[in-house]
């Protein structure tokens, strides 16, 4: 039996509260609202409502667990991107959603390329810092491979402001991978970019558009699925296991909230 190792953030809705006041709308992509009906509590009255019986009626005095998920994006903690996410159009034809993805497509060899020694935060990871990470693998990207960028950010918390200055991929990184073939990228960040703030930053200064999320614009070119907000990458070896992207079926979505397990021999 292979070793399973969890690469999923736990949706915490504890976790909002993490958030600095000015990125309290990104609530929703941290974690859903929750609302707790337990057995003893809410989660009798709701029994007895559905059921016509009354909480002396309940042969234990309780009734069911549930709970109600509210403000919840679609990309909320790990989750995969769909190509729908980066453009509606991907090399020229319409762009898959979540659904249009079929889970052998989610189930792959895995390659970790580690990036902690040269990546810095707030700055680009570039070709260079992969093809040496890569070089310490021992290895290539086989086609169909899903590669994994630990950056280093799993040391921070949501309520460290260097969490959300993540060193960020480009185009130029992007399609480093998936022109040798990757068709699923992830990262231990919050995002798959360098931090919002940065980019709009460098587009005020240029004016150039081609700054604005590049990284995930490179999608376009060449499909691939995005994996963000991973944790756990450095239980991992560097190759040799299949890693499984398995995200919430999520009718016509540009992305799901996924539970991602690495099988390790």
């Amino acid at each position: 039996m292979p070793r399973l190792i969890d690469l999923t953030q736990t949706l915490d809705p504890a976790n909002r509260a993490k958030l600095p006041p000015h990125l309290a709308s990104a609530a929703p992509v941290v974690a859903p609202a929750i609302d707790y009906y337990h057995p003893a509590e809410k989660g009798a009255d709701e029994f007895c409502r559905y059921l016509g019986c009354q909480h002396d009626d309940l042969p234990d005095g309780e009734g069911w667990g549930a709970e109600l998920l509210t403000d919840m994006s679609s990309h909320c903690g790990t989750h995969v991107d769909a190509p729908l996410h980066s453009s509606s159009r991907i090399a020229g034809a319409p762009a898959r959603t979540i659904t249009d993805i079929a889970l052998e497509e989610l189930y792959r060899p895995g390659m970790v390329l580690d990036v902690r020694p040269w990546a810095q935060l707030g700055q680009e990871i570039t070709t260079d810092m992969l093809d040496a990470a890569m070089a310490a693998t021992g290895t290539i990207i086989q086609p169909g491979m899903a590669v994994l960028i630990r950056t280093g950010q799993e040391r921070y918390t949501l309520d460290d402001p260097q969490y959300y200055q993540q060193p960020g991929m480009s185009r130029a990184s992007t399609l480093h991978l998936t022109r040798q073939g990757a068709t699923i990228l992830g990262t231990d960040a919050v995002g798959w970019d360098l931090p919002f703030g940065l980019m709009g930053r460098k587009f005020q200064e240029t004016r150039n558009p081609a700054v604005l999320w590049d990284g995930h614009k490179a999608i376009v070119e060449r499909e691939a699925f995005i994996v963000q907000q991973m944790t756990n990458l450095g239980a991992l070896p560097l190759t040799g296991f299949m890693v499984g992207f398995f995200p919430i079926k999520l009718a016509r979505c540009s992305a799901a909230p996924a539970r991602v397990v690495a099988f390790v021999d």
